[in-house]
């Protein structure tokens, strides 16, 4: 055998081996999910629940990776900046579409550099109130802090949450006054209310049910267009005098852009499954959360939607990310 066909032959053993390695069907090792918030809070259980469900589904391990900070920017870069193999995805959040205008100096652009998967779920916020305040509706709490404008302190999770952007875009719609104090966290928040430091606050339904049920603070209304299922006796804001008020944080799965279409779809179609378990189903109705799944068409066109209606309200009255 001559130098040359020994060296063709190297060449298509390496070439077949190549190709058998290629054919391996996906996923053939564990799969990243980057959670851009720390562990314990609302997107880190929904995304270990996922990883759970996904896991069982596909044979590989789906790998929790919490990468808090920055409005979340810090874990939704990490996925823009991954191969697009499919073996890196993230948990994608609502500050995936206000950080643009808040945050200035992002070192990624969402609708350029991650690809969407699929839209998970959506979750209504709870506006509550201090058992010690004399107003038992959305309108009696408008109509109390028109009288005493400013007085009425409503506390957050920090500036440009999604707690903060629900009463911003209260106050915008009804000309009322409340006095905003951030606090370092949603926890120290809620205590804030409990304990009668701040008045006012809107919270995710899931963390603040247990508080209301208790009578620690007061339910008023919920944040979605339409009522709760696992709380039908508390109305919407829009029907509570406020037509069109509507805030619903939401949850899905993304990726790096590019990733190819079968990997794409493959995990579309798996989180669309895991998002029709008996598991996830009764998580979400006892939570009051509300299922979406779908296309990453349809998640992609969610996301442009949502970044440009809250850029108008951020940039009209100048939020700045906490």
């Amino acid at each position: 055998m001559t130098v040359r066909s020994r060296w063709l032959m190297v060449g298509a053993l390496a070439a077949a081996v190549a190709c058998t390695s290629h054919a391996q069907p996906y996923p053939n090792r564990p799969i990243r999910l980057i959670v851009p918030s720390a562990p314990g809070g609302a997107p880190d259980i929904s995304a270990r629940m996922y990883g759970q469900e996904v896991s069982r589904q596909v044979g590989q391990q789906v790998v929790v990776d919490n990468r808090a900070g920055a409005s979340g920017s810090i874990g939704f870069g990490l996925v823009a900046k991954a191969p697009a193999d499919g073996y890196t995805i993230g948990y994608a959040t609502f500050p995936l579409a206000t950080n643009p205008s808040m945050l200035p100096t992002l070192r990624y652009d969402a609708l350029r550099d991650l690809q969407m998967v699929v839209h998970l779920a959506s979750t209504p916020n709870v506006l509550v109130v201090q058992p010690a305040l004399p107003v038992k509706s959305v309108q009696e709490l408008i109509d109390y802090a028109k009288g005493s404008p400013g007085k009425l302190h409503y506390s957050s999770g920090g500036s440009g949450t999604s707690l903060h952007l629900a009463m911003a875009l209260l106050i915008s719609a009804t000309g009322a006054q409340f006095t905003h104090v951030p606090y370092k966290g949603v926890d120290q928040a809620t205590i804030a209310v409990i304990g009668g430091e701040a008045q006012v606050m809107f919270h995710n339904i899931t963390p603040i049910l247990p508080h209301v049920r208790a009578g620690r603070v007061r339910g008023l209304a919920v944040t979605t267009l339409k009522r709760v299922a696992s709380v039908p006796d508390l109305p919407t804001v829009a029907e509570s005098g406020v037509p069109g008020y509507e805030i619903a944080p939401w949850g899905g799965i993304m990726a790096p852009a590019g990733i190819p279409r079968p990997l794409l779809d493959r995990l579309n179609a798996e989180f669309n499954i895991a998002l029709k378990s008996k598991t996830v189903q009764d998580t979400y109705a006892a939570a009051g959360v509300e299922p979406q799944g779908g296309t990453p068409e349809q998640f992609t066109e969610h996301v442009r939607r949502e970044t440009e209606r809250w850029s108008q309200l951020i940039k009209r009255l100048g939020i700045k990310g906490g």
